[in-house]
């Protein structure tokens, strides 16, 4: 008698092959990086419509398209934990530099979230915009990103509700605690935007009206979003004189509250506290111990970028802008607030002082046109164009403009930046806007994390300097902050997983923008693929505009599937 697999054998041979499976697109013999940190290996990949529907030796399979990535690295697409690209998508839905460097997924809302807002919250960011001008069509977090979908746009998109936004539309710009009403009135809206999709709630507690926020004010409005397996991400109170004040209260935020937490964009912010980095490892790994979910997220950088409000004690900013600005003209106030900008505190973060010195700090985002010859400056040469000091340049400035002046400031060392990267719970958000060097954008500069976050870990970080491999890198920038967000069939190479991908040649991907010249596209990625949709072709966007909402996982609309 023949054994079994003769006669199988010989069944084929007889009557050939039922079927030959037929994919949409056919990705074949790239090196599969599948985002679980595993070795990577040499692999086909099949997509029928948005979904990945094999993975393995595909030899003898049919394509409408078919792509040989030999020589290329196949892999999730990337998550950028922090994202602002929350007006650019609306200007410009391509999201052309982050695409360029294979982030398929946009996450908003560091304190600051597109809704819930009121009609006087609609009124002051309607006064607020920019070079970026829109008509604001929607009121709810959740409307906004449906808005951002059904107008175009090419990666997908998620967002936390922030507390900043929570609070200033219950109480206003307040330096006070809120009533019972007024906290009940944060908790609903928090209940609302988790059944309708927000992955938590964002803080970004060193800038008014956040910083007024107690840390209890904060846990009960966290409670919450606990319940819906929601996630709290903060900026901390504190990344300098205090960052180990502003870990423990991040750390009993999220066990008073029952969630998991995760810092923003850590780091050890200026000189005098880079030796802190130890302290603040062995707190986070101590509370991880404990059983508590602390993550934290980074950019790869030693300048962070913010604004002049950074510079200014809180007190003078109570109210909103034109109170702070009304203040800064008052002469008794402007002594009082230069005196409190050169002393140095732990009662509120200055990162002019964290800076150390005005030519470490940067202007590079201006609202009047009239003062966009300034960009790129440092406050040291425009201080020194005005003979004034810093602090009085810095106030001016924010009177002049009607807004808090984009600004960079020089404040982290490269090794504390290399120590990060290796860290295991370490993910990326550029913290910046995707956007593309012309029309509006060309009219303000921006920070280089902007265009080369992402290539800038996978070339210097990887590929020239070997901080981390390959594979944990990839690991770090899909699978753990999609785990970490609780999202579902993303953020890896698995069949029945959305089709979210990012192909490129791993000796040539590179960040090309700097602080001087920021607007450069990075290269080396060569196709990107979000919902199974090509957006880049050949290192070219296609404008193709699949991207989707992608809701957290307290959503409880059941009409739609799609998460």
């Amino acid at each position: 008698m023949k054994p079994l697999f003769q006669i199988l054998l010989g069944v084929s041979i007889l009557y050939g092959c039922s079927s030959t499976e037929s994919y949409d697109v056919l990705i074949k013999n790239g090196q599969i990086v599948d985002g679980s940190g595993n070795a990577s290996y040499t692999g086909d990949i099949g997509i029928r419509a948005d979904t990945i529907a094999a993975i393995g030796n595909l030899q003898g399979a049919k394509s409408e398209l078919e792509i040989n990535a030999s020589g290329l690295v196949v892999a999730p697409g990337f998550i950028n934990m922090l994202s602002w690209s929350v007006d650019a998508l609306i200007e410009d839905g391509t999201s052309q530099s982050d695409i360029r460097q294979g982030v398929t997924l946009e996450v908003f809302g560091e304190g600051w979230s597109m809704g819930p807002w009121n009609e006087k919250m609609k009124k002051e960011e309607q006064e607020r915009q920019g070079d970026i001008k829109y008509e604001i069509k929607w009121t709810t977090l959740a409307q906004y990103l449906d808005f951002l979908v059904e107008k175009g746009i090419s990666p997908n998109v998620a967002s936390f509700v922030g507390a900043t936004t929570l609070r200033i539309h219950a109480i206003g710009f307040e330096d006070r605690p809120p009533s019972d009403v007024e906290l009940d009135s944060m908790r609903l809206m928090v209940k609302q935007a988790m059944e309708e999709g927000a992955l938590g709630i964002g803080s970004s507690l060193i800038y008014a009206p956040a910083f007024y926020s107690s840390t209890e004010e904060l846990i009960e409005i966290c409670k919450v979003a606990a319940e819906y397996d929601g996630m709290y991400i903060s900026h901390m109170r504190s990344e300098g004189g205090k960052i180990l004040e502003s870990l423990d209260e991040l750390i009993q935020i999220a066990d008073k509250a029952n969630i998991r937490a995760e810092v923003y964009h850590l780091k050890q912010s200026g000189r005098a506290n880079w030796d802190k980095f130890d302290d603040v490892v062995a707190k986070i790994d101590s509370a991880r111990s404990a059983g508590l979910q602390i993550t934290t997220d980074m950019y790869t950088y030693i300048a962070g970028a913010t604004g002049l409000d950074a510079s200014m004690p809180p007190w003078v900013q109570e109210g909103g802008y034109d109170k702070w600005a009304e203040r800064l003209q008052d002469s008794v106030i402007r002594k009082q607030v230069i005196k409190e900008m050169t002393t140095p505190t732990d009662e509120w973060e200055s990162l002019m002082q964290a800076a150390e010195s005005a030519d470490k700090i940067m202007l590079i985002g201006f609202k009047n046109d009239s003062l966009k010859y300034l960009t790129g400056k440092t406050l040291a040469e425009v201080a020194k164009m005005r003979n004034l000091s810093p602090e009085e340049t810095a106030m001016d400035l924010v009177i002049q403009d009607g807004s808090r002046v984009g600004t960079v400031y020089f404040l982290m060392s490269e090794e504390n930046v290399k120590k990060q990267i290796a860290l295991p719970y370490m993910s990326f958000g550029s913290d910046a806007e995707s956007s593309a060097p012309e029309g509006v954008f060309l009219k303000s500069s921006t920070h280089p994390r902007a265009y080369g976050n992402f290539a800038r870990l996978l070339g210097k970080y990887v590929r020239d300097e070997k901080v981390i491999s390959l594979e944990e890198a990839i690991y770090k920038l899909t699978t753990l902050p999609a785990t970490n967000l609780k999202i579902k069939k993303r953020g890896a190479l698995k069949e029945g997983f959305y089709a979210d991908l990012a192909i490129f040649n791993p000796n040539e991907i590179q960040d090309h923008a700097t602080f001087e010249k920021p607007l450069q596209f990075s290269t080396g990625m060569v196709h990107v693929f979000v919902n199974g949709t090509q957006v880049l072709k050949g290192g070219e966007h296609t404008g193709e505009l699949p991207g989707q909402v992608v809701r957290g996982p307290g959503y409880t609309n059941q009409k739609s599937p799609r998460q």
